[in-house]
C-alpha cells in the first residue's frame, strides 16, 4: 500500500463527532441571555410602566368625573319633567327616588322619569347628593367623588341656574 492509498489516521466519523461536540458546547454557551441583559430589559419595561402608567390612571379617574357629570345632566333633565307634570321640584325629603317612585300626595305623575327602575348611583358607588331648594336655584345636585364625604378633591356638583348660564 502506498501513502496515498492509505487510510487517514483519523476516521471522518470521528472528526465529525468531535466536531459536533465542540459546536454544541458553543452554542450551549450562547443559548440563553446573560443576567445584565435580563436587567437592562427589566429596566427598560419598569421606565416605560413608570411613565406611561400614571397618564392611564389619570385618564380613569378623569372619565369617572366626566361620567358623574352626564349621568347629574340625565338627572336635572328628569328633575325638569317632574317639575312640568307637577309644578314643583321633589322635596329634599321626597329626593330623587321621586323620579322612579310615585311619591305620595302628586295629582299629576307621569313618570318614572328615570330609564332604570332606581336612581342610578355615582360612578364610585355613592348616593347622588340633592336638596330642593339649592342654594343658587331651585335644586342643588352633587356627587361626594371618590373620597365619599364632603369637602373632597374631587367633589362634583350642579345647580341648574349654572347650567343654564353656560
Amino acid at each position: 500500500m502506498t501513502r496515498s492509498n492509505r487510510a487517514p489516521s483519523t476516521s471522518f466519523a470521528a472528526r465529525a463527532t468531535r466536531l459536533r461536540r465542540a459546536t454544541r458546547r458553543t452554542a450551549s454557551r450562547r443559548a440563553g441571555f446573560t443576567l445584565v441583559e435580563m436587567l437592562v430589559v427589566l429596566a427598560i419595561i419598569g421606565s416605560i410602566v413608570g411613565l406611561v402608567g400614571p397618564r392611564v390612571l389619570n385618564y380613569l379617574s378623569e372619565s369617572k368625573v366626566k361620567t358623574a357629570q352626564i349621568q347629574m345632566e340625565n338627572i336635572s333633565s328628569a328633575l325638569d319633567l317632574f317639575y312640568l307634570d307637577t309644578g314643583r321640584y321633589p322635596s329634599s325629603e321626597e329626593g330623587l327616588g321621586s323620579l322612579a317612585r310615585r311619591p305620595s300626595g302628586v295629582a299629576v305623575w307621569n313618570g318614572p322619569y328615570l330609564k332604570s327602575a332606581n336612581v342610578p348611583k355615582d360612578p364610585w358607588g355613592h348616593d347622588y347628593l340633592y336638596r330642593a331648594p339649592g342654594q343658587n336655584g331651585p335644586f342643588d345636585l352633587g356627587s361626594l367623588g371618590p373620597e365619599g364625604r364632603p369637602g373632597g378633591a374631587a367633589t362634583v356638583s350642579r345647580n341648574r341656574d349654572a347650567a343654564a348660564a353656560r
